[in-house]
């Protein structure tokens, strides 16, 4: 018997050997496997043999066609016939289970820290082994209290120990309650958890082999998933790129079956898996609905997620909101202004059809109204559905076909604005502040405002303590400035600490805001000519203010994100306003010589890429050049000496030292606003070049302030001629961009060919002459009449106005 247990089974029998366990007997063996038999049948031959065995070997020998014959006598068989062996199947499970209760007891005996590393690993190896053959075995191994020992070798034991504890464990788990609830006893789910986080690959496999395991049981489904932080890991292993397949496969099926319970849907949710939280939302009980969308509420979603709800459960939540009751429509409310923050997500869910319930929401009152703070809700989410950049204008609301912008739709905005508290207010504000954003309905609200006169209600806005409330009605008013000037600066004039609340925000220092640059801009949105406003605006001290930030910014002190070059653009336009009054009232010349207005937007004229900025400067230079004729210092003429006043023919013309070459006095930059003196022409001519063509033509306007009637022209020609400004300005007259610049173009163009020298320079260059052509035939009236006059210059039409003055003295 000896010899038979050496030569089937080395190891086994060594272990048998130091556990003085029963032998295996030969008749015990399958002759085929070499294994102990569990089920054993004899054949034809009268041989015995495991049942599964002798059927693979029958099937094998009938699929290759060979001769059925005993494996062991190789005697013929006339049959296939299994006959069970009942008295030896008996005999192998007595000698089975009492080898079993011997080695549990060994087993017992090993698993304790005084045992070498290989005596429990061998021990944990047989407890295995017993626990795979039947389920009594599994209650034995519980009832012998192993399952504890086993459980604490987890936590002070060496790798390998842990490792075939966990396998050990998985297998007494396997199909029995009992066994999983002892094993999970204690903090010992908290343990197998850490394996998964901290674990070599092997024991993550093993430790998540269990924890699926114990997870078929749903009652420790909610007990592993309360354990901190275990199905954000096993979240995690499902869906890692870098776990092998059986990792990721069981972490995925123990996530399915901790669906069971509800506290761990929403902790996945939470952690990024929300397949299943929809699932419920969808197919659940109105109840468990209502649970799912509330928690939905609460959630912070990342924008991807939120597209994904926008496309499973959107279609459902808006359901909820028009239908379900107050609590379910709370819950849904909540969760679509989650869902409605992105604008992807948003209009989903206008295709899901949001806006009509949501109107209907805000609108309704009486007994069926919702409470302020879901109107609030309402407010929010219409507010983000509006930010989406959807065409509101062609998107029905009822059967009347009314839209968001409807008039009437409009003025129900407006008047919930005016008779709501500052949350409510504040989110109707930024609805209508993004259907102004949108260029396709900003008219129409442009009109209903209008027509609602709620203009001097949504200026009140700005002076909310607020901060949104105030913000958005700034951005409501900048948005609609361009369109209601007029209104905005009659409405400011009746009430002007409004006007300064604008100005206060403008010069805030903290930082760039886009409330401060959406301020700036409205300001310089009220008609330019207004001088009641831009006293007003002085008188305030706005100017002393704004002008110093234009300079920081222009030096780079302040500095600011996406909002810094709109807000610059609205301060050079506000301080711009000055030269649009300086023939009002001397007072505003001395405010402009005191600022150095001149010196300013010279300064601007360099900041290429802000269009707006050097269109403004030019046309800023432009006015205050107007004025330097008027300004300009002239000196009287030196009184003529006794020889001189008798022989006069000896007299010769004085230029005093210092005179302006163009407006022939005492000029300066800061106290006459000549373009000379302040260096401005050459950047002037630099702007020529400039691809905008509003750019080229407020430089040209400019230019030609020293080409006007009460200069001198032949000298505002040199002075172009030294800053190289002739042939820019002839190439502006030769490319024809647009009607207004070719009229400024020609008007230059003649006034420059004055000068016979230029003029005959000029006449031979063919493209100057067809631009000339062209506008004598398709200009206006006027520019055709410069244009003769120029073509006449450069002897391409005739000049008979020295003949008929011949004829008229004949």
């Amino acid at each position: 018997m000896a010899d038979v247990q050496e030569c089937h089974y080395d190891s086994t029998s060594q272990a048998t050997d130091s556990l003085h366990v029963e032998p295996i007997y030969e008749s015990f063996l399958c002759p085929l496997t070499k294994q102990v038999m569990r089920d054993p049948v004899s054949i034809d031959s009268g041989v015995t043999f495991e049942r599964d065995a002798i059927l693979k070997y029958f099937n094998e020998c009938l699929s290759s066609r060979r001769r059925l014959v005993c494996p062991v006598t190789k005697m013929e068989l006339s049959n296939t016939e299994l006959n069970p062996s009942i008295a030896l199947r008996n005999t192998i499970d007595e000698w089975m289970n009492r080898n079993e209760v011997a080695k549990l007891d060994v087993a017992r005996k090993s698993l304790t820290s005084d045992s070498t590393e290989s005596d429990m690993v061998q021990a944990l190896q047989y407890v295995d082994e017993i626990c795979q053959r039947s389920r009594s075995s599994r209650q034995v191994v519980r009832r012998d209290g192993l399952i504890i020992m086993i459980a604490d070798l987890l936590k002070k034991s060496s790798t390998k120990v842990r490792q075939m504890a966990l396998e050990t464990l998985r297998s007494i788990a396997k199909d029995d309650n009992d066994n999983k609830v002892e094993i999970a006893a204690g903090d010992n789910i908290r343990t197998i958890v850490k394996f998964l986080n901290h674990g070599q690959t092997q024991e993550k496999e093993r430790a998540v082999s269990l924890l699926f395991e114990l997870s078929e049981n749903k009652a420790l489904s909610e007990r592993i998933g309360s354990v901190s932080g275990a199905i954000l890991i096993l979240v995690g292993l499902s869906s890692s790129k870098v776990e092998n397949s059986l990792i990721v496969d069981r972490a995925e099926k123990t996530l399915e079956n901790l669906e069971s319970c509800e506290k761990n849907v929403r902790q996945m949710a939470e952690n990024g898996r929300l397949q299943p939280l929809l699932r419920l939302l969808l197919e659940g009980s109105p109840d468990i609905q209502l649970s799912m969308a509330a928690y939905l509420g609460e959630l912070v979603l990342s924008n991807d997620v939120k597209v994904l709800v926008a496309q499973k459960a959107g279609s459902t939540l808006v359901n909820i909101m028009k239908k379900g009751n107050r609590e379910a429509r709370e819950a849904a409310l909540k969760a679509l202004n989650q869902i409605s923050s992105y604008d992807a997500s948003a209009k989903i869910l206008i295709e899901a059809g949001i806006l009509p319930p949501l109107i209907t929401d805000l609108f309704t009152v009486g007994s069926n109204q919702l409470p302020m703070r879901l109107k609030e809700v309402s407010a929010t989410i219409l507010a983000n559905v509006v930010a989406s950049g959807a065409r509101f204008e062609s998107i029905p609301l009822d059967h009347n076909r009314q839209t968001l912008v409807s008039e009437d739709i409009v003025h129900n905005l407006l008047h919930l604005i005016s008779n709501t508290g500052p949350a409510i207010e504040c989110k109707l504000l930024q609805v209508l502040v993004g259907l102004t954003d949108s260029s396709t309905s900003v008219q129409n609200i442009v009109d209903a405002i209008k027509g609602s006169g709620a203009i001097v209600s949504l200026i009140q806005f700005v002076e909310a303590p607020q901060r949104e409330v105030r913000m958005n009605s700034i951005k409501l008013l900048n948005n609609i400035s361009p369109y209601m000037g007029q209104e905005l600066a009659d409405a400011f004039r009746g009430n002007f600490s409004q006007l300064r609340s604008l100005v206060k925000v403008i010069v805030d220092n903290n930082g760039i805001s886009e409330e401060q640059a959406a301020a700036a801009g409205l300001v310089a949105d009220l008609p330019m000519r207004d001088s009641v406003l831009t006293r007003r605006l002085l008188q305030d001290g706005a100017f002393a203010t704004i002008i110093p930030k234009v300079l920081r910014i222009r030096q780079g002190e302040i500095r600011g994100g996406r909002f810094v070059n709109p807000f610059l653009e609205g301060l050079v336009r506000i301080v711009s306003r000055i030269t649009f009054v300086l023939d009002d009232d001397p007072d505003i010349i001395v405010v402009a010589c005191d600022y150095n207005l001149t010196s300013l937007f010279t300064d601007l004229l360099q900041m290429n890429g802000l269009d707006i900025v050097q269109i403004v400067s030019a046309n800023a230079l432009e006015k205050l050049s107007q004025q330097s004729k008027h300004l300009t210092k002239i000196l009287p003429a030196p009184s003529p000496g006794l020889c001189f006043s008798i022989f006069p023919c000896l007299s010769q013309k004085t230029v005093a030292t210092g005179v302006c070459r163009v407006h022939c006095g005492i000029c300066s930059a800061r106290e006459s606003f000549c373009l000379l003196e302040g260096k401005s022409v050459e950047k002037l001519v630099a702007c020529l070049d400039n691809n905008n063509e509003k750019v080229v033509e407020a430089a040209l306007s400019a230019l030609s302030t020293l080409l006007e009637d009460g200069v001198d022209i032949d000298q505002g020609v040199m002075v172009l001629c030294d800053a190289e400004g002739i042939n820019p300005i002839l190439d502006v007259l030769c490319e024809n961009r647009n009607e207004a610049l070719r009229q400024r173009a020609v008007w230059a163009v003649e006034r420059i060919l004055r000068m016979d020298e230029i003029a005959y320079e000029i006449s031979g260059n063919q493209n100057v002459g067809t631009a000339l052509v062209e506008a004598f035939r398709h200009g206006d009236y006027r520019t055709r009449q410069v244009a003769e006059r120029a073509l006449k210059h450069v002897d391409k039409l005739p000049n008979f106005s020295g003949i008929f003055s011949k004829m008229g003295a004949q």
